[in-house]
């Protein structure tokens, strides 16, 4: 484990950069931190495609992030949400990103962002017992929360953002009142969804976490700051109702850019997205009747940390997968009606199969834990059709929440249940060819194992006891165990699946019953 750890957050409006010491108690100390405004999501109203000019930009900050991440020697995790999240030139983003500076982004999903945004907010507030509505206003989106002991119990992401509603109707220099009449009539219809799945719940308190939300703060407390100092620390800074209507009233009144800038404790460089900001915050208040909200200094970028802290220290691992990940996956196959006992057969096999090769052919404990989750939900597609389920389970898994995994590691498992049978993966297939080749290489190998294991539970009836494994002059030789039980179909289906086996590992596979 390197314990200097960087967590680069890439946001719509702004990158942020943290870079911290993990000691042996699985505390963290910051070392440094770094922030610029990027406006990722500018030049699109509806933040379809990343400009040019904010490519660049973007690319530029992140060499510079890069270098302060070097000089600390520290492991970098990088995390892009709204704006390349939506973007359909996102791929070109990320190649150059990696080409110039050798940061992989990961784009999580607005329900994973959420996630890890709580996981910060746990660290900054003293909050774990109680129940919370945790609500983060960002340049491209706004994320709710429900959670309570480290647990998540819902979260929404919105299409509602500073910077996508400052696209949409503050773009002029002047701030029109019926713009501003049309932009709080947007919002609130926007977020009417949102508040009828929450408005319901019983909570304890209510959290406001990033750039906006801690920007109003800031304005909210400039009585009491340094001048001009509105990055003062706002954790655990509560915001009342008539305050934030107040500070709302100021920021309304300013029309201009430069009657903005103005308004102490405002941040001048969100001088041109903070009427849009507001319009969201004041709207989420009236709506949902918020009387009070405290404030989090910490926010998604700190989560990244605790999550790698998390998935690195068996001290908060009771599963044999990382919990949150093993639970969203069990939950996905159980809203899919999944054969359980099935399933969980497959994952104990193919379990098996990995480790035994695992040392033989380089593979990591990461790839295991996609293997087991690809072989609980292989069958799920069976929830939309009996035929081509395959393909079903494929698209199910890619467009899951599945809590604790990235896009590009939900991609590679999708593709792995995807290949659980039928044809072997081909660049003429849009899900496989989206792979960068050594997750294409990957893929085949994991699921050529899983085939094998699926195949011996062909019946569902787990008549294969145990099996025992060996390598002998290249032969991958399975000798099944089946007390009481004819396993045919089983020792047919492995003969009629083994082929990805055999090409990806350069091996024979023989099998046998032993029993």
């Amino acid at each position: 484990m390197n314990n200097t750890i960087a967590a680069i957050d890439i946001g719509t409006n702004s990158f942020h950069l943290v870079i911290v010491r993990i000691d042996d108690r699985k505390r963290f100390t910051v070392l440094t931190k770094a922030k610029e405004v990027v406006r990722l999501g500018a030049g699109s109203n509806d933040m379809k495609y990343i400009s040019d000019e904010s490519m660049k930009r973007g690319v530029e900050t992140l060499k510079r992030f890069y270098l302060i991440c070097k000089s600390y020697n520290a492991e970098i995790i990088a995390i892009a949400t709204s704006a390349t999240r939506e973007a359909l030139n996102r791929d070109i983003f990320l190649s150059k990103v990696f080409n110039e500076t050798g940061i992989e982004i990961n784009i999580v999903s607005g329900y994973e962002e959420a996630r890890l945004i709580y996981l910060g907010v746990l660290q900054s507030l003293n909050i774990y017992n109680k129940k919370i509505l945790l609500i983060d206003i960002g340049g491209g989106s706004t994320e709710f929360l429900i959670g309570e002991k480290g647990q998540v119990i819902s979260a929404v992401s919105t299409k509602i953002g500073a910077v996508r509603l400052t696209h949409k109707f503050f773009h002029d220099e002047k701030t029109d009142k019926a713009n501003l009449k049309n932009a709080r009539q947007f919002v609130k219809g926007a977020l009417s969804p949102v508040i009828r799945s929450i408005e319901n719940v019983n909570y304890d308190m209510v959290i406001g976490s990033s750039g906006t939300i801690i920007n109003i703060g800031s304005i909210i407390s400039s009585e009491n700051l340094p001048a001009d100092d509105y990055e003062f620390n706002l954790n655990g800074f509560v915001i009342k109702k008539k305050q934030l209507f107040n500070a709302v009233e100021t920021i309304y009144r300013a029309e201009t850019k430069n009657e903005r800038i103005s308004i102490p404790g405002l941040d001048p460089k969100r001088a041109d997205i903070i009427t849009a900001g507001a319009v969201i915050l004041e709207q989420i208040f009236t709506d949902l009747k918020i009387d009070k909200m405290t404030l989090s200094g910490y926010a998604l970028r700190e989560g990244i940390i605790m999550n790698y802290v998390q998935q690195i220290s068996d001290e908060y691992s009771t599963e044999h997968l990382k919990n949150v990940r093993y639970n969203s996956a069990v939950h996905l196959g159980e809203q899919s009606n999944f054969d359980k006992e099935h399933a969980f057969k497959v994952m104990k096999i193919s379990g098996r199969i990995f480790d035994f090769i695992k040392l033989k052919f380089g593979l990591t404990d990461d790839e295991r834990e996609y293997l087991e989750v690809a072989s609980l939900l292989h069958d799920i597609g069976y929830y939309i059709s009996h035929t081509d389920h395959h393909k079903h389970s494929y698209y199910l898994i890619r467009h899951s929440e599945m809590l604790g995994f990235n896009f590009k590691e939900i991609e590679i498992i999708a593709n792995i249940a995807r290949y659980h049978r039928k044809s072997h993966p081909k660049l003429k297939h849009e899900n496989f060819v989206k792979l960068d080749q050594q997750s294409q290489a990957l893929v085949r190998k994991l699921s050529g194992i899983l085939r094998i294991a699926d195949a011996l539970d062909r019946s569902h009836k787990s008549l294969v006891n145990d099996i025992e494994i060996n390598f002998n002059q290249n032969v991958f030789e399975i000798s099944l165990k089946s007390v009481n039980s004819d396993p045919s179909l089983e020792l047919w289906g492995v003969n009629v699946r083994k082929g990805l086996f055999e090409e990806s590992f350069g091996c024979e596979v023989k099998i046998k019953n032993v029993s």
